[in-house]
């Protein structure tokens, strides 16, 4: 177990819970990194001829940065999911398809719409030799529960957890709620090993003890890591690697110029033109990852331009943006326009059927014009510079319209004041949501009541409430399908939270230390989701 680094200051908790993470940006001079599939959903698969037994080498951004420490159940950002999720494991998980799959629980029964009968696995151990009990996956859904963090929400409407069997636990829920299981597959819904919490032996929030592959066994904070392999776990020894080594680097050309001299062995590089960068490094494979993630425009109608209080201006500002220039410009077209529900996901909507799509430039600038004109600033932060990138885009379509527009670039403290401080003080912000992995979850946003962090911005309304519930309440398919068309349409009129593009992940990694398996697209952020399958030499 690990004794944890005092934690430095933590990410403001409102702004954790609309960020799933920060990180580097695109470069519009840069071409694409590959999408070509190894096999289908997958962009890389471990070769398992490759050397194996090295220790493995992974350079991040950023580290996890949580007000809970490394208590997964605060777990609020990307990398925190991904680093926590080495050591703990949670009752399902998603595959290469983003389709929910078993995990701690093999399988699961649906007697009822709100009732979940989970039959455990026989075989999960805690690193320190405890083997997993239906107790401890109870405990951890109710300490979730009387505990709420922002996961609490996600799971829905929990009437009860019980233990019905020695290895079988029933959830019950007060009413349908289609994304429970896929909720159930991210970091923050692990399985906890609640005998030594409630004992007092183990503080969670200092050291981690999971089921998982992995076991921490040093960590300084916003610097490194380092792991080595969970004797008790059913993969341990078939793992490619003898440990694990997390650098967190912010600065992006160093990983990738740790890349090229073979001191770190893979790297998340985010940003476009990386590809272009490492274009001459023989043994670099450079590869984009799709996400369910994705950019979006905050229109401050709360405490914003006087001006922003009228939907009609509003909506007059979304349908002016090009989301296909955001995409050119700033993607080198490696992305997609998106709605509410993230584009790509079963039943999400088309963003090129949304109200404003078939809007055109004439008709929002005579909306400017009749009130004369629109001078507004528009915030971005500089840990992600790709925001800048979709900003310019952005200012040069709406001076189309007649709207000027001031960028400002701020560091992330100074915009998370000024976005999410009471009273929000800005016109138009840019940032991003984490898609998850049903297209329900990212909806929850919308209704600042539940969200929070957004009401300092943004009004909603009772209607787009109802039409949040009722995805949350139907089942998938088309009928879930037609909710999801009238709610993202609701959403792009009303014009307060505006989804633009995917936001698409950049990873490369050294051939000639490491085979790695990825997958084509990932819901939580986690790139090193099958780790278990690397191959370091």
């Amino acid at each position: 177990m690990l004794k944890a680094a005092r934690a430095g200051a933590a990410i403001v908790a409102v702004a954790a819970l609309a960020l799933s993470g920060c990180a580097a940006g695109a470069d519009t001079s840069s071409t694409p990194p590959s999408q070509e599939e190894a096999a289908p959903g997958f962009i890389a698969v471990a070769d398992e001829s490759s050397d194996s037994g090295g220790e493995l080498v992974v350079q991040v951004d950023y580290d996890t940065a949580e007000a809970s420490g490394l208590d997964p159940q605060g777990a609020a950002t990307a990398r925190s999911w991904m680093i926590e999720g080495l050591s703990y494991e949670t009752l399902t998980t998603i595959d290469e398809n983003l389709a929910v799959a078993p995990h701690l629980a093999t399988s699961w029964e649906t007697p009822s719409e709100t009732e979940y009968v989970f039959t455990l696995a026989d075989d999960a151990v805690f690193s320190n030799g405890r083997a997993m009990t239906a107790d401890d996956v109870v405990g951890s859904l109710q300490r979730l529960i009387d505990n709420p963090t922002t996961w609490t929400g996600q799971l829905g409407p929990i009437a009860s957890v019980e233990k019905t069997g020695d290895l079988e636990v029933t959830v019950t829920l007060s009413e349908p709620y289609a994304p429970f299981l896929a909720a159930l597959a991210n970091t923050p819904a692990a399985v906890l090993p609640m005998a030594e919490i409630e004992a007092g032996e183990v503080d969670i929030t200092q050291e981690m003890l999971g089921t998982g592959p992995l076991v921490a066994t040093a960590h300084r904070q916003d610097e490194e890591w380092t792991f080595e392999p969970n004797e008790h776990h059913p993969d341990a020894g078939s793992l490619g690697f003898s440990s694990l080594r997390i650098d967190i680097v912010g600065d992006e050309a160093t990983r990738a110029a740790a890349l090229r001299d073979g001191s770190a062995d893979f790297a998340v590089l985010n940003s476009a033109d990386s590809a272009e960068l490492l274009s001459n490094a023989a043994d670099v494979t450079v590869a984009g990852q799709k996400n369910t993630d994705y950019h979006y425009l905050m229109i401050n109608s709360v405490s914003g331009d006087e001006a922003l209080q009228d939907e009609a201006v509003r909506f007059a500002i979304n349908s002016a943006i090009d989301r296909d220039a955001i995409n050119e410009l700033a993607f080198g077209g490696s992305t997609a326009a998106s709605g509410v529900t993230p584009a790509g996901l079963p039943d999400s909507c088309a963003p090129g059927e949304l109200p404003s799509a078939a809007t055109d430039a004439a008709e929002a600038k005579a909306v400017i014009d009749e009130i004369g004109g629109l001078d507004l600033d528009l915030l971005v932060y500089t840990d992600e510079p790709v925001l800048a990138q979709i900003a310019q885009v952005m200012q040069q379509n709406l001076a189309e319209i007649g709207v000027t527009v001031s960028i400002e670039q701020l560091d992330y403290a100074t915009y998370s004041d000024r976005v999410y401080g009471d009273p929000s003080d800005f016109d138009l912000a840019l940032s991003w949501f984490a898609g998850y992995a049903d297209p329900a979850m990212v909806t929850t946003w919308w209704n600042p009541g539940v969200a929070g962090f957004s009401s300092v911005y943004m009004s909603g309304s009772d209607e787009l409430n109802e039409l949040i519930a009722a995805g949350y309440s139907t089942e998938p398919g088309q009928a879930r399908a037609d909710v999801f068309t009238d709610l993202c349409a609701l959403a792009d009129e009303q014009s307060e939270m505006i989804p633009l593009v995917l936001r698409p992940s950049t990873i490369a990694w050294n051939t000639a230390s490491v085979s790695p398996t990825l997958t084509t697209d990932e819901g939580y952020g986690d790139f090193l989701r099958h780790i278990t399958e690397f191959r370091a030499g």
